[in-house]
């Protein structure tokens, strides 16, 4: 098949509500993905916001987590001589699974290279799916260097998780579903690691309605996109490891970094323990049970980030990006909030 048109040939640089929409229509009915619910909190709503929050639940996509979406969109554009050679890719684990997964449903050789700690669960799931898994590097970015140097040696097709237009059309299609699920919302609070998520559904969600608040959460130990937005450039930002791993990306692409400038209205950081205290929380109050990154909207939320004028009386959708979190991971937040010792550190 061949490429159908290149987005970021567009006359502004940006995807359109077109774009999304196209992408999502492939992404339904040729890939088979969900339209994921949204539900309200009202734990949130109630007694956090005093508005009414509503939780997009990306986690209930295949391959649990949106990175589906943007995969499957970049991946189905490539060309029949792209995909014969095969693709190959760098994720921590949910863009992994997805370029897995859309590989093994077109018939495509794919290979993703992970970091060395990616989660176990991730790195399994993402094998189980037919990719070859290669473990280089101790995070993204040396992953990513490693990826770059394979796919010049082997002749194979980079599908990048998130500076690319292609991809951010498919994580665009959220937006549109957002729009179609509740169509007044006021504010939308979405994770932010290499910026694909955040520029697709902002993108869209303010050519629908430029006064939609858009609000971008990222760990206070890994946050490339918040720094480089301060800084005015593209700056690489790392502390260290962070729970929301899926977000862990200390240096943003230049595409996303043009988005996130044009269409994000605030950034926000949340610490660790706000993090592990949102993935409790979504799982005791809401019975869900998310990553880490799927965490940072509701963390946001109940660490108060967020001014009220954008919250209260207001109809918000907080989204939970993902849900693939190593079952060792839960089992340490519930000890960590339940133990005896309430001064323990959940990082260890």
């Amino acid at each position: 098949m061949a490429k159908e048109k290149n987005l970021s040939s567009n006359h502004t640089g940006f995807i359109t509500l077109r774009d999304a929409w196209g992408a999502g229509h492939l992404i339904h009915h040729v890939g088979t993905g969900r339209v994921t619910p949204m539900i309200e909190s009202m734990f949130l709503s109630r007694t956090v916001t005093g508005g009414n929050v509503f939780l997009k639940l990306e986690n209930m996509q295949l391959t649990g987590s949106f990175k589906f979406r943007g995969a499957f969109n970049k991946i189905i554009h490539l060309t029949d001589e792209q995909k014969k050679r095969g693709v190959i890719t760098a994720s921590a684990g949910n863009h992994a699974q997805g370029v897995a997964l859309t590989s093994k449903l077109l018939g495509i050789n794919a290979t993703v290279v992970m970091p060395t700690g990616a989660p176990i669960a991730k790195q399994k799931a993402t094998a189980g799916y037919g990719a070859k898994v290669v473990l280089h590097g101790d995070t993204f970015d040396e992953s990513r260097a490693y990826m770059e140097k394979k796919a010049a040696e082997e002749g194979l097709t980079i599908v990048d998780p998130y500076n690319d237009q292609d991809v951010i059309a498919g994580q665009g299609s959220i937006g549109i579903e957002i729009i179609r699920q509740l169509w007044d919302v006021d504010t939308v609070i979405i994770p932010v690691g290499g910026g694909g998520l955040i520029s697709g559904v902002s993108a869209v969600l303010k050519s629908y309605n430029p006064d939609i608040h858009i609000v971008g959460v990222q760990s206070e130990n890994v946050h490339g996109m918040t720094a480089s937005l301060d800084a005015g450039k593209i700056t690489t930002q790392s502390n260290g490891k962070t729970l929301a791993d899926g977000t862990a990306v200390a240096t943003p692409g230049d595409i996303t970094f043009k988005y996130a400038q044009k269409f994000v209205d605030e950034m926000v950081l949340v610490s660790e323990e706000e993090i592990a205290s949102a993935m409790k929380d979504l799982m005791q109050r809401t019975k869900i049970i998310t990553e880490g990154a799927g965490a940072l909207p509701t963390a946001a939320l109940e660490a108060h980030k967020i001014d009220d004028k954008w919250l209260k009386d207001k109809k918000i959708v907080a989204l939970v990006s993902g849900g693939n979190v190593d079952l060792a991971d839960v089992s340490k937040n519930i000890d960590h909030f339940f133990a005896d010792d309430p001064d323990g550190h959940f990082l260890g």
